[in-house]
Formats: C-alpha cells, structure tokens, sequence
C-alpha cells in the first residue's frame, strides 16, 4: 500500500501546505503499521470500517486526545475519498465512522494590559536583531498573521503608500491587510537598520533575517515570542498563535466586525473565527458578575 500519489495530490492539486502534508504522512504511515502489525493486512481495499474503528479505540486506550484522534480521522476520510476517486475501493469505509466528541477549549490570549505594557516598558534593545524582534512582535500583534505567513514575506510585500500588505496564506491564497501610520513608521526604521546590517538587499528579499542575514525559521520566531511574552503574561502557551488570538479577541472586545477580523485572519469561513465570540463572551459575563447587584 502506497500514499505517494495521495500526498502528491495534496501537494499539487489541493496546495496544502508542507507543514500539513508531513501531518498527513505521519497519519497515514501510522495507520498502515496498525493495519499491517494488527490485520497483516497487505490492500487497503481490505480495510473495513470495524478495522478503522479498532484502531481508533487503540489510540484512545494509549491515552491519545479526542482531538488529536479527530486529526487523525480527517487524514483517513480524505485518503479515503482519494481512494474512491480513484477507483482504488468500491465502498468508503469512513462512512460507518463516527468521531470521538471533543471539549471546546477557548483560545488562549494576552490581556491588553500585557500587550501595552510589552510595547510601551520592555526594553528591546539596539541594534538590528532588536529592532528586528520589536517589528516582529508588533507585526504579529498589528495583524494576527500566521507564522508561515510572516516568514515568507518579502519586502516589495509592504506598501508603504497604501499602508497594507500583501500575505500569502494556507494553499497560497493571498490577501491584504492594512496597517496604521505607527506600524507604517516602524517599518520606514526597520528597513533602513536593514540596509546598514546587510548592504546589497533588494525588495527581491526576505522581510526579515536572521543575525547572520538569512532568511527567518520557525524555531526563532518562535524563541523570540516565547523570550518577549514571558515577560508580561504568566500563561503557558506563549507563541505566535496566541499574539494571532490575542489579535482578534482585542478586536472584538473593541468592537470590530466579526466578518471583517475573517477577512485579516485569512479564515475560509465564519465559524473559525466564531470562537473568538466566546472569549468576548467570558469577558461579559466578568463583568456582569462584578456590577449587577444580584449576579
């Protein structure tokens, strides 16, 4: 049993994403050794929807989340419904599969306090790195881009005179997203310590770079988000994520259109960005406690 021409699929067809595609090889790759080490299993037109089942209960036994199951059972319906596609299985078996309930957990997010309190008192430093690390940080926080989004910017991606960038989110759809004065002023100083760190960058490069004038990796970005949250928030989880929904929950509490903080995050559809709703509620619900006299 072979998933090349499925990832391939995916890669070429859908444009999923390289970070997606390794999760879906990962999945797969998983679930042919079940079938193989449980089954001796050898076609994958074999594979009914009890097997399937068995293998989601041997998970679950070995103390795998709901939810990491659930990511798992997607990998299997769209393998799945390639196969069928394709002529490869008479009958999908994931039509007789019905997926373990999930809890709803709220999206992590920094108090706005917190977020004023790194822009306006944590000393960033000097020098390129540090002038670096404050526009990454109030990029994130100015726009609730993805990380992926981030490292791949170039710089003819900033408009300067129209104030708006040009992103390119999962499956290379792209669109823009405006931005204030003060980020627009950031940038004008970004750009020209930029040009003394390293002579030579065109528009043609990289948005930001490492200390060594290389193109950005995730494990830094990340490193630099961790290094500068810590010290304004006591939650656990502190990453680009979590700038992206403290982004959008500070967008809502002010009062933005639900439709229109979609259209910056780069959502396919409404009900993504419908639990950011939640935290808005929590909030309300804070407050009402703390003013009604009979609460």
């Amino acid at each position: 049993m072979t998933t090349d021409r499925f990832l391939d699929y995916l890669a070429y067809e859908k444009r999923y994403s390289q970070h997606t595609i390794n999760a879906y090889r990962s999945d797969l790759d998983q679930f042919l050794i079940f079938l193989t080490d449980q089954y001796q299993l050898e076609h994958i037109d074999k594979v009914d929807h009890q097997v399937i089942r068995s293998w989601i209960v041997s998970m679950m036994d070995n103390g795998m989340t709901s939810r990491t199951v659930n990511r798992k059972i997607t990998t299997l319906k769209s393998y799945f419904k390639y196969l069928l596609k394709e002529g490869e299985i008479r009958e999908n078996p994931m039509s007789r599969v019905i997926a373990p309930k999930t809890s709803h957990r709220l999206p992590a997010f920094v108090e706005e306090e917190s977020m004023n309190t790194l822009f306006n008192n944590v000393n960033f430093g000097e020098g390129y790195p540090a002038v670096r690390d404050r526009m990454i940080m109030e990029l994130f926080y100015a726009t609730g881009m993805r990380l992926s989004e981030l490292i791949g910017m170039k710089e003819n991606d900033v408009d300067l005179f129209k104030n708006a960038l040009k992103v390119t989110g999962k499956r290379n759809k792209q669109r823009i997203i405006p931005f204030s004065k003060y980020i627009a002023d950031m940038f004008s100083n970004y750009f020209e310590m930029k040009r003394k760190a390293f002579t030579g960058e065109s528009e043609e490069s990289h948005l930001f770079l490492t200390n060594k004038g290389e193109k950005l990796y995730p494990r830094l970005v990340n490193r630099i988000v961790h290094h500068y949250l810590d010290q304004v928030t006591t939650i656990s989880k502190r990453s680009p994520h979590v700038i992206r929904h403290t982004f959008a929950t500070h967008m809502l509490n002010n009062g933005a259109d639900l439709n229109a903080i979609k259209e910056i995050l780069g959502h396919a559809n409404l009900a993504a960005t419908q639990v950011y709703t939640h935290n808005t509620i929590e909030k309300l619900k804070s407050i009402y406690k703390q003013a009604h006299p009979r609460a």
